[in-house]
């Protein structure tokens, strides 16, 4: 029998001169949108703005920010009505994953691409909306969640859990981005057959690429009682148990046993503040370890320049957009070795990837007994920021889209 074509889902595919449409219509789904603010948020809203600046119609389908429905649009938000997940801060859960005139709408609106952000609760409207649509379904997978395992009531076995729930939850994705290699290796270890894209995400760089204020800088240092000859060690992102911010406390208590010059800045706000606070007491640190809570996001750029080097502990991040930030602000950097860091770190040029307390002390005191050595990563890393842009970032998104949409133009589907 031969087939027949229906023929808004192949001749429409094609224009006047047979070549194939591209995508146009893109859903982005994610449990975290504004107003919350973490690394999710930030990579979604980065990708909505350029997308659309390049002609896409992008619609975003997310949990509420409280207990009711909103539709926003200015900015094509659709919200569910949710309720706070305690398990971790943050996170709401939907109260209604069947049957919504919101659903309805995306719907019949018919979007190209579905591009799924969370693999909890929005992932469900994803598979629905593609289920009913035909579209392509892209997943990022931004969260190593064998990492925040003391956030479950569950501990025991929990790795074994989450390799399987990944495996399964993927199974019906066409492709999986991952942020980092380390990422793509991770899911192939958990059994994902999925093809997976490994593309970075990108930050706005301009806002970190703005000169300095130094009259700011200044106000700022004396805030803090710096002086000028005080040399800042700067660690900027959420408190959580899993950044491991406590190492950078137990290790800088070591290094400045030998240097009364430095000082280490936390800046930040987290459930893990008022523990990382005891232990600083404990080591004796007060006015060494200075802790300046959240701060103005707007601020973000001047307490980057307050900064000598840049530090993290963390083994958690799946890309790590402070690493990112502080390349485009060309602060050297000087983390705890991860393979989260291939990429962005090399030994000896845009800073070091220490593995114990001594390495972690030689580094930091190299580079700041070494102007040149310091001005000389200071410029390795402004230049190998670019890589890390929301424009970059944004054109390899399109290309996967396009790759995708063409793949499933091209599969002629029989009635």
């Amino acid at each position: 029998m031969p087939h027949i074509l229906k023929s808004d889902s192949w001749e429409a595919q094609f224009s006047d001169d047979g070549a194939v449409r591209s995508a146009k219509k893109i859903l982005i789904t994610s449990d975290l949108y504004r107003p919350s603010v973490n690394g999710v948020v930030t990579s979604v809203v980065n990708l909505v703005t350029e997308l659309r600046r390049r002609g896409y119609e992008v619609r975003i389908l997310t949990t509420s920010y409280d207990n009711n429905y909103h539709y926003d649009e200015d900015d094509q938000v659709y919200y569910m009505r949710s309720v706070p997940f305690k398990v971790y801060p943050g996170i709401r859960m939907p109260l209604n994953f069947f049957k919504h005139e919101y659903l309805d709408e995306i719907i019949a609106w018919r979007p190209d691409i579905v591009h799924s952000q969370c693999e909890f609760f929005t992932f469900q409207y994803a598979r629905k909306i593609v289920e009913e649509t035909g579209a392509a379904l892209v997943h990022t997978y931004h969260t190593l969640y064998n990492q925040y395992a003391t956030y479950l009531p569950l501990h025991a076995g929990a790795d074994l859990m989450i390799a399987v729930a990944s495996q399964l939850r993927l199974e019906t994705v066409d492709t999986v981005i991952a942020p980092t290699a380390k990422v793509r290796d991770t899911l192939l270890d958990y059994g994902v057959r999925a093809d997976i894209a490994v593309i970075p995400t990108g930050i706005s760089l301009d806002k970190f690429r703005v000169p300095k204020d130094e009259e700011m800088i200044a106000s700022l240092r004396r805030q803090y009682g710096l002086t000028p000859q005080t040399r800042v060690l700067l660690s900027l992102g959420r408190l959580g148990k899993e950044k491991n911010v406590e190492e950078l406390i137990r290790y800088f208590s070591t290094l400045s046993r030998f240097r009364d010059d430095i000082r280490l800045m936390i800046v930040g706000g987290g459930p893990d503040a008022e523990r990382l606070h005891e232990i600083a007491e404990s080591y004796q640190l007060d006015g060494k370890v200075i802790f300046t809570g959240m701060i103005d996001p707007s601020l973000v750029r001047q307490y980057y320049a307050l900064g000598d080097i840049f530090v993290c502990a963390s083994t958690s991040e799946t890309q790590g957009l402070t690493y990112v930030e502080a390349l485009a602000c060309g602060l050297p950097l000087v983390c705890r070795n991860d393979a989260a860091l291939d990429g962005v770190v090399s030994n000896g040029l845009g800073g070091y990837r220490y593995e114990n307390c001594g390495e972690f002390c030689n580094y930091i005191s190299r580079i700041l007994d070494t102007p040149p050595l310091h001005q000389a990563m200071c410029e390795e890393n402004l230049s190998v920021a670019y890589k890390f842009s929301k424009e970059q970032f944004a054109e390899n998104i399109a290309s996967l889209y396009e790759q995708l949409y063409r793949k499933k133009s091209l599969a002629a589907p029989e009635l």
